[in-house]
């Protein structure tokens, strides 16, 4: 078991020519490696939308193996439309209409899925660089400042998020943001695509989950939560107990789309730093424990995937992956019931979500 982490400098530096943005035709875009010292767990981020692009973890045998779904290169990340890994934000998931009324003013967002706004907006924070403050053993800290307007966010926001390694095979996410003149929503996401088998191994309806929550946040047609914070009791969303994915898929739906993609409310009156979800492949024997301190996860299996060409040539499908999103609950923003994502003026945003992998 590894004991202790080392940094890596970047094993690649990139200057893109980025069209969308005004103030310079060229911005250097940096690949940064964390690695155990026994080498047999690492990742790989970029600046790039604060991404993690690679997660190398051991079988039961050995064997390493990538499990995050991702491209080789930059340019791919800046032109796809799947979010592979990236840091999502100022607000992840969705705002109904792309509006919201906060302390008495209407704000617009930009609208980007259909009526609403999505994961930020055409231009969130997982298309924009970060810059690098903080570059240790055995983390790494990417840094944006987000300005008041921004794809119609009120107020400017310091965002920070740091990825560390530490033993024995545990990879830990750290988001802080500060609301520095405007009381503002934030619900900051890692957007990664998990295959236990290792990206482009096939589908992952044979890998085991379990999800520790009773509640879930049904959604409308739009994929707009009703308001309403119901049980899963009885439903195919009743993943309370170690099932396969694959088991009821057929059986649940999200925008016209059959699989999950769902929040489940792990919280609804607050908690601390818990367990909320298992997944295990039973072909690999990898595993891993997730724990966040944030109040829903979004279980998404990859349902609208096609013929998308990924790293090492691999070609994802349907189903190829799952996302478990620790967050705010959707369109939080809307819905005075549920718990609150507005951070208020000189008030702390923090977000903690830990991997720990097994096998």
């Amino acid at each position: 078991m590894a004991r202790a982490a080392l940094v890596l400098p970047a094993a690649l530096l990139l200057c893109l020519a980025l069209a969308d943005h005004d103030d310079a035709a060229r911005k250097t875009v940096g690949v940064y490696e964390l690695k155990n010292k026994k080498g047999d767990f690492s990742i790989k981020v970029t600046n790039w939308g604060a991404t993690l692009m690679s997660v190398m973890v051991p079988d039961s045998k050995g064997n390493l193996a990538d499990v995050v779904l991702g491209y080789d290169t930059i340019a791919e990340y800046v032109n796809g439309s799947s979010y592979f890994g990236a840091l999502v934000g100022r607000v992840a998931n969705r705002v109904a209409k792309g509006r919201f009324v906060l302390d008495g003013k209407a704000y617009r967002l930009y609208i980007n899925d259909g009526k609403n706004a999505l994961h930020g907006g055409h231009r969130g924070f997982s298309k924009v660089i970060w810059t690098v403050p903080d570059c240790d053993s055995p983390y790494i800290t990417f840094y944006y400042h987000s300005f008041d307007g921004e794809q119609g966010f009120p107020g400017d926001l310091d965002v920070y998020v740091t990825y560390q390694l530490s033993s024995p095979y545990d990879l830990a996410l750290h988001m802080n943001a500060t609301a520095l003149n405007k009381a503002t929503p934030v619900n900051l996401v890692n957007h990664a695509y998990w295959n236990l088998g290792g990206h482009g191994s096939g589908d992952v309806l044979g890998h085991l989950i379990q999800v520790f929550a009773s509640l879930y946040t049904p959604v409308d047609q739009s994929m707009i939560p009703t308001g309403q914070i119901a049980g899963v009791a009885g439903t195919p969303y009743d993943l309370r107990w170690l099932t396969p994915v694959g088991a009821r898929i057929n059986l649940v739906s999200g925008g016209g789309a059959v699989g999950y993609d769902l929040n489940y409310a792990v919280a609804v009156h607050g908690q601390g730093f818990t367990q909320v979800a298992f997944v295990r492949d039973p072909a690999s024997g990898r595993a891993f424990e997730l724990w966040t301190n944030q109040p829903g996860v979004q279980l998404y299996t990859s349902n609208w995937l096609k013929d998308e060409k990924g790293k090492g040539g691999k070609v994802y499908q349907k189903y190829g992956a799952l996302c478990l999103e620790t967050q705010a609950f959707p369109d939080a923003v809307n819905h005075p019931s549920f718990p609150s994502e507005i951070v208020r003026t000189g008030g702390v945003y923090r977000h903690d979500m830990l991997f720990k992998f097994s096998s």
